[in-house]
């Protein structure tokens, strides 16, 4: 007879976990419980829904049908666990309240905004930008109000995204940043300088401000800050989130050091036939081997298919991650991968660091533009710690120093690595290759 499979979770971790149980084990009952009215989701979709580039319906990569009908999924939509102990869980349905059996139980759950305790945070025009239905939200209120400024709090990856949203629906953008300067936990200052002279040509930036209060007349009016009052129709919070490890924590499951569910690189918890995958779990750095909980859907994904592996029997191991990521405002591309300089010392590393300027094509070559670009690295053993870049073409770039981070090159093989070299695409030195020269080896 076939094992009983219970997913908590219909996002990216838990839709890729439960279609690789049904994959490999057919005659497997696989049943997923989903919160929400979503499945298969793209919370990165948000802003980009916001700001009128796409539509809110199409931030489901495949409508809840396709995982019934075509992978014999038990999909369950608004249903929202409650309680998990060993061997069952408890479910709260739209027709009340169900208990179901588990051989396996997956928890990808997620992770849920950092909502600091702001007064006036409960009035109307309030948001957090964290599942797709906030998109709805947000388009409805700004096409049903008279909405013509908006004030971001949290200068982030989804802070930015916010504000580059809002500046394209040509609202008048307040961003606010309680630390000294934008994305200060995911770039080093020389980055972070690039990235805030283009948010001040498009809004106005207010770093080292905290937020003390929201006030309105019932709908949001204004942000008032340590420093002074601000304008606001709308108002997004986007300070971060936090890994949901209730249900883990009522099964008894470890809680690593970063505040998410303890895994092994099997995806497997502390509790026997229990396993976390996606935002709720944390992994391991690969370069350093530490600890580290970096909830990004490229990982997210790859867990739940790791994950999905080992409860049908399969042996595969997640390697962990690298922290890569990239985003944008306006035209300015922004990316990352490995460890920037203060995570670097942090971790023990003795570095040497290189910061260039570089066109992304020769000179004669109509359409040039900056890149700029901060290397990372080991002086002891040369070995390339990390790669940061803006400016434009980054994707490339870091995405390439992505895929010699994790094959552990030192940075004179950076230099000697033969990439492509044609006027329409790239210098015949390529800024990779300039940045490797210049950090020296």
């Amino acid at each position: 007879m076939g094992k009983k499979v219970v997913i908590v979770g219909g996002g990216a971790a838990g839709m890729s976990a439960a279609s690789r149980v049904k994959k490999l084990r057919p005659d497997w009952n696989v049943t997923v419980f989903e919160a929400t009215e979503w499945v298969s989701h793209a919370p990165c979709g948000i802003p980009y829904a916001v700001g009128g580039l796409t539509s809110e319906d199409d931030l489901m990569h495949y409508p809840p049908e396709f995982f019934i009908k075509k992978r014999g999924i038990d999909l369950h939509m608004k249903a929202r666990v409650v309680e998990v102990e060993q061997g069952s869980v408890r479910v709260q349905e739209e027709d009340g309240e169900h208990s179901y059996d588990w051989d396996y139980l997956i928890l990808a759950n997620g992770a849920s905004p950092k909502v600091p305790p702001i007064p006036g945070r409960e009035l109307e025009g309030v948001f957090t930008a964290d599942l797709p239905p906030d998109a709805v939200k947000m388009r409805r209120y700004i096409e049903d109000n008279d909405v013509r400024s908006a004030v971001v709090i949290g200068a982030g990856y989804i802070g930015i995204e916010m504000a580059e949203a809002f500046v394209e629906r040509g609202l008048r953008v307040t961003l606010v940043e309680a630390r000294d300067r934008v994305m200060a936990r995911v770039h080093d200052p020389e980055i972070t300088d690039v990235i805030e002279g283009k948010l001040r040509e498009n809004l106005t930036l207010l770093t080292g401000e905290l937020v003390h209060s929201i006030e309105g007349d019932g709908r949001v009016r204004k942000v008032v800050t340590d420093s002074g009052e601000y304008p606001a129709d709308i108002v997004v919070i986007a300070t971060g989130v936090r890994p949901n490890t209730e249900l883990a924590e009522q099964i008894g499951a470890r809680i690593g050091e970063t505040g998410a569910v303890w895994t092994n690189p099997r995806m497997e918890t502390s509790v026997e036939n229990v396993y976390a995958a996606g935002d709720v779990a944390e992994t391991v750095n690969i370069i350093t081997g530490q600890r580290t909980w970096i909830p990004l859907a490229p990982a997210g994904n790859k867990m739940g298919y790791v994950a999905g592996v080992n409860v049908a029997g399969g042996s595969l191991e997640f390697p962990g991650v690298l922290g890569t990521a990239i985003t944008k405002f306006m035209d300015l591309e922004i990316g990352r991968t490995g460890l920037t300089e203060e995570e670097a010392r942090e971790a023990g590393y003795d570095v040497k660091t290189a910061f260039i300027k570089a066109s992304t094509v020769p000179h004669y070559y109509p359409g040039a533009r900056e890149i700029h670009l901060k290397g990372v690295a080991d002086a002891e053993t040369g070995r390339l710690l990390g790669v940061q870049a803006v400016g434009a073409r980054v994707l490339p770039r870091i995405d390439t120093a992505a895929a010699m981070l994790q094959a552990g090159f030192k940075v004179k093989d950076v230099f000697f690595t033969d990439l492509a070299y044609a006027p329409p695409f790239a210098p015949v030195w390529d800024p990779l290759v300039v940045l490797a020269r210049v950090l020296k080896f």
